[in-house]
């Protein structure tokens, strides 16, 4: 790969190498008046995402894809400084859109087969490039795919391989890309660098908080749902939702049980749902109502221990000895309500 892909990519290894091997130094990139282009880029690649979700830019040449990769240092130091769940996975999702663009329209098998191993996916290609992978690695990709095509299942596998079509290899890589992206962020920011980027930091911060104010999870919409005494999962899994990534089915269920069993109006958990790349409101409002009860049995929200089981769990310190989300979510309630009654009587 070389430094047009590196631009495009810009989470690969060969990627990182490349600006570690950079003569601009992340001091003088960050504070001299040359470089301010470039630290506008980064911040304007961010306020991208945050708008679409999307990062609409190509770079053909050596010149451009060098400035590209560096703001792309910028943007990821930005997103680590601001430290907001929201902001990290939507910028992550955009990042890996970007790269889908780039990815689909690789026709060099070499090159190809580089950067699939770059990203951790083993894959053959034959001399029409008709594309085979292991069924571990497409399972690993594909498991937060929703559609009835990516089930394995609807793929034929032999000794161990799928045939896959181009884009839908794109797809999987994408995913990869997402993944990437997201795990690296945030990353441990010098205090002088931080003081360098105050005012991009700023602006960025004063779109994240507009947006905030607008968006359709809030304390309002939840009534007498209290979501500062939400679990650590149920809290990213929503922001994932909010962020417009896709969410496995386990999950999927552990959100929905979990606002049911605290008491959500079914109508305020489909709104939640409705910023899913793949939301289906009929779809959506038949799951919702299943697990409500309309076939006869009450679902409770999973356990902690089947939560970690399907990957869902993000084991923090704060859930320790807790064994459900709603024992975490009561005790909370109960913690902020003891609170309010002593700053009463003070």
């Amino acid at each position: 790969m070389d430094i047009i892909d590196f631009a495009n990519i810009p989470c690969t290894s060969g990627a990182l190498e490349y600006l570690r091997k950079s003569d601009i130094g992340l001091n003088d990139l960050c504070t001299q008046a040359a470089f301010e282009s470039i630290r506008s880029t980064g911040k304007e690649r961010i306020l991208k995402a945050l708008k679409d979700g999307a990062m609409k830019y190509r770079r053909f040449n050596k010149l451009a894809a060098e400035k590209e990769l560096l703001a792309y240092s910028i943007a990821r130091i930005i997103v680590s400084c601001i430290n907001n769940n929201y902001l990290t996975k939507r910028y992550a999702l955009a990042v890996a859109r970007s790269s889908y663009e780039h990815i689909k329209d690789l026709k060099n098998a070499v090159l190809l087969k580089e950067l699939a191993a770059d990203l951790g996916i083993s894959i053959r290609l034959d001399d029409i490039m008709n594309v085979s992978m292991h069924f571990t690695d497409y399972i690993r990709c594909a498991h937060v795919l929703h559609e009835p095509k990516w089930k394995l299942l609807n793929r034929t596998v032999k000794q161990g391989m799928l045939l896959i079509s181009r884009d839908d290899l794109a797809h999987l890589m994408e995913e990869v890309v997402r993944q990437k992206v997201e795990s690296g962020l945030p990353h441990e920011v010098p205090k002088d660098i931080q003081v360098a980027l105050e005012p991009y930091i700023a602006e960025v911060m004063e779109i994240i908080n507009t947006r905030a104010s607008k968006q359709s999870f809030s304390r309002e919409g939840f009534s007498e749902v209290i979501p500062d005494c939400f679990p650590p999962c149920i809290s990213a899994a929503i922001a994932d939702v909010q962020a417009n990534v896709n969410l496995s089915h386990t999950i999927r269920f552990a959100i929905t049980s979990f606002l049911l069993n605290i008491g959500m109006a079914p109508e305020k958990v489909t709104k939640i749902f409705r910023a899913s790349p793949d939301f289906k409101e009929q779809a959506t409002n038949y799951q919702i109502s299943h697990i409500n009860r309309a076939s006869g049995t009450t679902y409770t929200c999973p356990a902690c221990a089947t939560m970690a089981t399907n990957g869902n769990c993000p084991r923090t310190a704060l859930c320790k000895k807790i064994e459900n989300p709603l024992v975490y979510y009561r005790r909370k309630v109960w913690m902020e309500n003891k609170k309010r009654v002593v700053q009463k009587q003070v």
